[in-house]
């Protein structure tokens, strides 16, 4: 099951305004504010929606990419890809 996608953003405010009336179509509301980011969702267990500035401070470019999974035992694995 999907826990959480976040997207990155260059534009907080004006990408949070976008989702805030986006996702309130479909019943979806916010849920959590990070400082640097926010997340919808239906419900604190269920897969949600994120939006964040990037880490680093510098612009949103696509460079970055991850991705975490569990093994058959359920060992969390984690896999990322840069440049």
């Amino acid at each position: 099951m999907i826990g959480y996608v976040t997207l990155g953003t260059n534009d907080l405010p004006r990408a949070a305004a976008f989702y805030d009336a986006l996702l309130a179509e479909v019943g979806v509301k916010r849920l959590m504010d990070f400082g640097r980011g926010y997340a919808w969702g239906s419900s604190m267990g269920r897969p949600m929606l994120g939006i964040m500035k990037p880490y680093d401070g510098q612009p949103a470019t696509g460079s970055f990419y991850a991705a975490y999974f569990r093994d058959l035992d359920g060992n969390k694995l984690n896999c990322f890809c840069t440049g």
